[in-house]
Protein backbone atom coordinates (compact mmCIF):
# COMPACT_ATOMS: atom_id res chain seq x y z
CA UNK A 1 0.00 0.00 0.00
CA UNK A 2 2.79 2.43 1.23
CA UNK A 3 4.60 1.61 -2.49
CA UNK A 4 1.34 2.41 -4.51
CA UNK A 5 1.12 5.94 -2.54
CA UNK A 6 5.04 6.72 -3.18
CA UNK A 7 4.46 5.63 -7.10
CA UNK A 8 1.42 7.24 -7.30
CA UNK A 9 2.63 10.58 -6.09
CA UNK A 10 5.90 10.44 -7.70
CA UNK A 11 3.88 10.10 -10.85
CA UNK A 12 1.92 12.99 -9.85
CA UNK A 13 5.22 14.99 -9.72
CA UNK A 14 6.54 14.51 -13.08
CA UNK A 15 3.10 16.00 -13.87
CA UNK A 16 3.14 19.28 -12.49
CA UNK A 17 5.09 22.04 -13.88
CA UNK A 18 8.75 22.60 -12.33
CA UNK A 19 8.14 26.19 -12.02
CA UNK A 20 5.38 29.00 -12.24
CA UNK A 21 4.54 31.54 -13.67
CA UNK A 22 4.53 33.55 -10.52
CA UNK A 23 8.14 32.73 -9.42
CA UNK A 24 9.60 33.81 -12.62
CA UNK A 25 7.57 37.03 -12.57
CA UNK A 26 8.92 37.05 -8.93
CA UNK A 27 12.95 36.31 -9.88
CA UNK A 28 12.16 39.16 -12.94
CA UNK A 29 10.77 41.60 -9.92
CA UNK A 30 14.09 40.78 -7.83
CA UNK A 31 16.57 41.10 -10.59
CA UNK A 32 15.04 44.41 -11.72
CA UNK A 33 15.10 45.41 -7.89
CA UNK A 34 19.00 44.27 -7.45
CA UNK A 35 20.19 45.88 -10.36
CA UNK A 36 18.46 49.02 -9.53
CA UNK A 37 19.89 49.28 -5.64
CA UNK A 38 23.14 47.85 -6.75
CA UNK A 39 22.32 45.12 -4.43
CA UNK A 40 25.17 42.83 -5.36
CA UNK A 41 25.14 40.60 -2.99
CA UNK A 42 21.49 39.74 -4.50
CA UNK A 43 22.69 40.00 -8.19
CA UNK A 44 25.49 37.58 -6.94
CA UNK A 45 23.01 34.95 -6.44
CA UNK A 46 20.06 36.04 -9.21
CA UNK A 47 22.80 36.02 -11.76
CA UNK A 48 24.07 32.73 -13.22
CA UNK A 49 28.24 31.78 -13.28
CA UNK A 50 27.81 31.80 -17.09
CA UNK A 51 25.79 34.67 -17.54
CA UNK A 52 25.85 35.70 -21.09
CA UNK A 53 24.46 39.50 -21.05
CA UNK A 54 23.58 40.87 -24.18
CA UNK A 55 22.56 44.96 -24.28
CA UNK A 56 20.66 46.47 -26.85
CA UNK A 57 23.69 48.14 -27.86
CA UNK A 58 25.20 44.95 -29.66
CA UNK A 59 27.41 44.71 -26.41
CA UNK A 60 28.22 41.20 -24.68
CA UNK A 61 29.38 40.57 -21.10
CA UNK A 62 30.22 38.00 -18.70
CA UNK A 63 28.68 38.25 -15.15
CA UNK A 64 32.16 39.45 -14.03
CA UNK A 65 32.16 42.15 -16.78
CA UNK A 66 28.67 43.45 -15.83
CA UNK A 67 29.05 43.18 -12.41
CA UNK A 68 32.08 45.30 -13.36
CA UNK A 69 31.02 47.80 -15.16
CA UNK A 70 28.13 47.90 -12.25
CA UNK A 71 30.35 48.47 -9.48
CA UNK A 72 32.54 51.13 -11.48
CA UNK A 73 29.45 53.63 -12.33
CA UNK A 74 29.71 52.56 -16.09
CA UNK A 75 26.28 51.66 -16.09
CA UNK A 76 23.38 53.03 -13.81
CA UNK A 77 20.01 51.76 -13.81
CA UNK A 78 17.52 54.06 -12.40
CA UNK A 79 14.58 52.25 -13.31
CA UNK A 80 13.42 49.31 -14.92
CA UNK A 81 9.43 48.74 -15.53
CA UNK A 82 7.77 45.75 -17.09
CA UNK A 83 4.82 46.98 -19.33
CA UNK A 84 4.24 43.38 -20.65
CA UNK A 85 5.76 39.79 -19.96
CA UNK A 86 5.18 36.54 -21.47
CA UNK A 87 6.30 33.39 -19.59
CA UNK A 88 7.52 30.16 -20.93
CA UNK A 89 8.11 27.15 -18.29
CA UNK A 90 10.02 24.20 -19.92
CA UNK A 91 10.62 22.03 -16.40
CA UNK A 92 13.77 23.73 -14.85
CA UNK A 93 15.03 26.41 -17.53
CA UNK A 94 11.71 29.20 -18.52
CA UNK A 95 11.69 31.77 -20.95
CA UNK A 96 10.58 35.36 -20.16
CA UNK A 97 10.01 38.00 -22.53
CA UNK A 98 8.87 41.50 -21.85
CA UNK A 99 8.55 45.52 -22.99
CA UNK A 100 10.26 47.20 -20.46
CA UNK A 101 11.64 50.40 -20.42
CA UNK A 102 15.06 50.96 -18.46
CA UNK A 103 16.21 54.47 -17.81
CA UNK A 104 19.88 55.26 -16.11
CA UNK A 105 23.54 56.21 -17.69
CA UNK A 106 25.71 54.67 -19.71
CA UNK A 107 29.51 55.55 -19.72
CA UNK A 108 28.09 58.65 -18.08
CA UNK A 109 25.54 59.28 -20.66
CA UNK A 110 21.79 58.91 -20.17
CA UNK A 111 19.32 56.69 -21.56
CA UNK A 112 15.74 56.67 -21.66
CA UNK A 113 15.36 52.98 -23.40
CA UNK A 114 12.12 51.53 -24.66
CA UNK A 115 12.82 47.53 -25.27
CA UNK A 116 11.92 44.25 -25.81
CA UNK A 117 13.68 41.71 -23.72
CA UNK A 118 14.65 38.18 -23.30
CA UNK A 119 15.48 36.43 -20.35
CA UNK A 120 15.69 33.06 -20.04
CA UNK A 121 16.01 31.13 -16.49
CA UNK A 122 17.65 27.67 -15.13
CA UNK A 123 16.52 26.52 -11.37
CA UNK A 124 20.30 25.58 -9.78
CA UNK A 125 20.00 24.13 -6.24
CA UNK A 126 16.70 25.22 -5.47
CA UNK A 127 16.82 29.05 -7.00
CA UNK A 128 16.10 30.99 -9.98
CA UNK A 129 19.23 31.63 -11.73
CA UNK A 130 19.34 34.52 -14.48
CA UNK A 131 21.81 32.71 -17.39
CA UNK A 132 21.03 34.77 -20.55
CA UNK A 133 19.89 38.24 -21.19
CA UNK A 134 18.98 40.04 -24.19
CA UNK A 135 17.15 43.85 -24.96
CA UNK A 136 16.86 45.16 -28.80
CA UNK A 137 15.26 48.65 -28.78
CA UNK A 138 12.10 49.42 -29.81
CA UNK A 139 10.87 52.78 -31.55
Amino acid sequence: MRRTILLALTALCTLLPAATEEEIRQAEKGWAAAVTALDYKALDRILGDQLIYAHSTGNIETKGEYLARLRSGAQKYDGIEHSSITIRIYGDTAVAHAKVRMTGKSNGNPFDDKLMMMHFWVKQGGSWRLVAHQTTKLQ
